[in-house]
C-alpha cells in the first residue's frame, strides 16, 4: 500500500490565520536502550476556525504529539508554534487561551459536580457561569451529586464542561467521547459544532471514525510516529478504492475484465453453486452502470448486489493493516 499525504486547499491556506504549526516535530521517551521515538519529524499546520482531527492506531504517535502542542512536555526536535508562541517555553503566554480535554480526568471524587466546577471556576481569568457550563454538557440535574457517583460517560462530560470554561480560542480534545452513550455523543458533536460557529480552533484525537468523518474540516492518520495520510475527508477518501460485490451463477458470461476503472483483477470465490464476486474501483458510478448493463443484456441477476463509497474506516485500515512493517526513522 502507498499512502498519501494531501495537502490543504490553496484558498484555506491564503485565508486561514495559523494557530497551530510544527515543522519536523520529533518526541522520544527514555534514554539509551530505552529511548523510544513515538514522533518522528511530522509536520502540521491548524488554521483558526478549523477542526483538524488527528487520528492513529493505539501507539502512533497521536497523544505524544498532543502533549507537545498543549505544552505538557517538548519536543525533543524539530520547532513548534501554538498561538504564535512555544507551548513549553512560553506555555504562561497560551494557557489562558486554550482549554485541554484529557483522556483521563484527575477529578476530586469527594466533592459534587459543582464544587468540582466551582474549584476550577476559580482558577480562570475570564470563565463562563458554573450553571451555564453545566446546562451545555447536560449535568444541570447532577450538580449535587458526589464525583465518584457519576458513570464514566458523565465524568467525561463534566471534563469537557471544564475545558470550555475558560471561553478557549483553542481546543484540544483527547478522545472525548469514549464511554458516552449514543445520545451524548450526539449531544457532543453538537456542542463542537456550536464552538466551531463561534470561531474556537479544535485538536481532536478520537477512534470514533464516524466523530471524525462528522466534525474534521481536515485530518491527518498518524502510522508509527509518522503522517501517512492527511487533507480533508474528501481528499482522503478520494485515494481509496469503491467496492462492489455480488453472486451470480453466471459470471462467466460478464466481461468484468473489460469494466471501466477498476483498480485490480476482480476477485471470484465460490459460494456453493455461484461465484462471490468482489470488484475495487476508481469509479464506482462508471464500473456500476457497466455492469448493471451488462447483466441486463445477458439477463443475469446479481445477488446479494452491494456498492458502496470508500469510507475514512477503509482508509484508516488500508494504513493499519501495514503497522507491523518495518520502518526507518524520517
Amino acid at each position: 500500500m502507498t499512502t498519501t499525504l494531501l495537502q490543504p486547499t490553496a484558498d484555506l491556506r491564503a485565508t486561514s490565520e495559523t494557530v497551530i504549526e510544527a515543522h519536523g516535530l520529533r518526541r522520544h521517551h527514555g534514554r539509551g536502550k530505552a529511548r523510544f521515538e513515538a514522533v518522528r519529524g511530522i509536520n502540521l499546520t491548524v488554521r483558526r476556525g478549523e477542526l483538524f482531527a488527528l487520528l492513529g492506531t493505539n501507539g502512533a504517535g497521536k497523544t505524544s504529539t498532543l502533549e507537545v502542542l498543549e505544552g505538557l512536555t517538548p519536543a525533543t526536535g524539530g520547532s513548534v508554534s501554538v498561538l504564535g508562541h512555544d507551548p513549553f517555553a512560553q506555555r504562561g503566554r497560551i494557557v489562558e487561551r486554550i482549554g485541554i480535554m484529557l483522556q483521563q480526568a484527575g477529578f476530586n471524587d469527594d466533592l459534587t459536580v459543582a464544587e468540582t466546577a466551582g474549584l476550577w471556576h476559580s482558577t480562570l481569568t475570564a470563565p463562563r457561569p458554573v450553571a451555564s457550563v453545566l446546562a451545555d454538557v447536560h449535568l444541570s440535574d447532577r450538580a449535587g451529586v458526589m464525583v465518584k457517583s457519576l458513570s464514566g460517560g458523565e465524568k467525561r462530560r463534566l471534563d469537557l464542561g471544564l475545558a470550555l470554561m475558560g471561553r478557549p480560542e483553542l481546543l484540544f480534545l483527547d478522545e472525548p467521547t469514549t464511554g458516552l452513550d449514543p445520545q451524548s455523543r450526539q449531544v457532543t458533536w453538537q456542542l463542537v459544532r456550536s464552538l466551531l460557529d463561534d470561531g474556537t480552533t479544535v485538536m481532536l484525537t478520537t477512534h470514533y471514525l464516524a466523530e471524525a468523518e462528522e466534525l474534521a474540516t481536515r485530518l491527518a492518520i498518524m502510522d508509527h510516529g509518522q503522517i501517512a495520510a492527511e487533507g480533508t475527508v474528501a481528499q482522503i477518501l478520494a485515494s481509496q478504492n469503491a467496492r462492489i460485490s455480488f453472486e451470480t451463477t453466471q459470471s462467466e458470461l460478464l466481461d468484468l475484465a473489460q469494466l471501466p476503472a477498476l483498480a485490480q483483477a476482480p476477485r471470484l470465490r465460490s459460494v456453493g453453486d455461484a461465484q462471490h464476486v468482489e470488484i475495487e474501483t476508481r469509479d464506482l458510478q462508471a464500473s456500476l452502470t457497466a455492469l448493471m448493463a451488462g447483466a441486463g443484456r445477458h439477463g443475469i441477476t446479481l445477488d446479494r448486489l452491494d456498492a458502496r463509497s470508500a469510507t475514512l474506516e477503509q482508509a484508516f485500515l488500508s494504513i493499519a493493516d501495514n503497522a507491523d512493517a518495518p520502518r526507518s526513522a524520517a
